[in-house]
């Protein structure tokens, strides 16, 4: 599974005996895979001010986890033709998201833990602050190009009704330049071929003999060239409608044609020049995000253990793998019952649902006797 359950419980004797029996029924029943989570000594300030931070934390989680959401969705769209090696460029110091949880260990270089604890908080804060700023700026510029050359490529696909012509006509199928006469295109069904061929040049007066073309096809019908003199144009399209045939509105510009080219032309470089830079700044920053994101995960544990246990700081952190989804419900059980002693009545009122304590949303267990955080990879896979 890609989740993790990031606990801690006092580092006492007995508390220590209470870890050693976890890992013992975990281990025995298989549920879970159970690592230390070293988490360093920070200077502990007030409790008023640990209470700030828990709330501070709380939020600053939520956007990291957000943020390496997005930027991992950005990697698949920006991968569109290799999204098969997405994962190649989902890693964090540059081993899989996995392996670094299992193998954390705090940056005391980037983060030093000298530091008061809101100072690296607020350092963690705007790390993630500039990534956000630089990610909408970056993905949006390559959306936009991206989208720019959708829209003229789609130009280029559908019915003979709806798409462009530019790629299909060419100048010798046109009489230009002409005073009296102009070549019109005309869509015809299948079905309706011959019937063309026998009317076109009766549809109306001053059509040319033998001036019709079959230039392209799709699986509807085909487009036919045409030429007459232009005073008898809405006669002949009045005409051509009432025969099912359908003159497609379309004048023959050159420098236009040209343009719209080597618009694609363009487009197509900017968009592979920017691929790889785009691909290196996501790959980069994920990794930073996703560090950072684990480092505000040690520190809501090393917070709320403080608050919860109370001073001096002692406490010891475990990180759990769960097995399987289908065993996530015991496990829960196990921990509760281990670590009841914690918190007698709160432990007691998980096992039983009957019992109602205010404040503790019991029924979405949203308390626990142990400090409790999860690390979900699932959506990143």
């Amino acid at each position: 599974m890609s989740e993790f359950w990031l606990i801690s419980a006092p580092g006492d004797k007995e508390n220590l005996q209470a870890l050693e029996r976890m890992n013992t029924v975990t281990s025995k029943s298989n549920l879970s895979y159970n690592t230390k989570f070293g988490i360093p000594d920070f200077k502990v300030g007030t409790l008023d001010s640990l209470v700030g931070l828990s709330d501070e934390l709380g939020k600053l989680d939520t956007f990291a986890e957000s943020l390496i959401r997005r930027m991992a969705q950005s990697v698949v769209d920006v991968m569109e033709d290799s999204k098969g090696k997405v994962q190649e460029n989902l890693l964090a110091n540059g081993v899989d998201l996995t392996s670094f949880v299992t193998h954390f260990e705090w940056d005391m270089a980037k983060y030093p833990a000298k530091q008061p604890l809101v100072t690296v908080v607020d350092t963690l804060a705007k790390q993630l602050a500039q990534i956000e700023t630089d990610l909408k700026s970056r993905t949006a510029a390559y959306s936009t190009l991206k989208t720019n050359l959708e829209n003229l490529e789609k130009r280029s696909m559908g019915n003979l009704f709806t798409r462009t012509l530019s790629d299909i006509v060419s100048k010798d199928d046109f009489v230009l330049d002409s005073e009296y006469l102009v070549t019109l295109l005309v869509i015809v069904p299948k079905p309706n071929y011959i019937q063309w061929q026998k009317t076109y040049e009766s549809l109306s007066d001053m059509v040319v003999p033998r001036s019709t073309k079959l230039i392209a096809e799709d699986n509807e019908g085909g487009l036919f060239t045409v030429t007459l003199f232009r005073k008898v144009i809405d006669d002949f399209k009045i005409k051509a409608k009432e025969n099912k045939f359908t003159v497609r509105e379309f004048y023959y510009d050159e420098n236009e044609i040209r343009r719209e080219r080597e618009e694609v032309t363009r487009l197509l470089s900017d968009k592979k020049q920017q691929y790889g830079p785009l691909l290196r700044w996501l790959k980069v920053n994920f990794s930073e995000a996703f560090i950072a994101w684990i480092h505000i995960k040690a520190l809501r544990v090393f917070v709320e253990s403080v608050l919860r246990y109370g001073l001096p700081v002692n406490f010891q952190a475990v990180l759990l793998q769960p097995h399987k989804k289908s065993s996530t419900k015991r496990l829960r059980e196990v921990l509760n019952s281990v670590f009841r002693h914690l918190d007698e009545v709160a432990a007691a009122s998980i096992l039983d649902a009957s019992v109602d304590i205010p404040g503790l949303q019991l029924g979405n267990q949203d308390y626990f006797p142990y400090v409790y955080f999860r690390i979900d990879l699932s959506l990143l896979d």
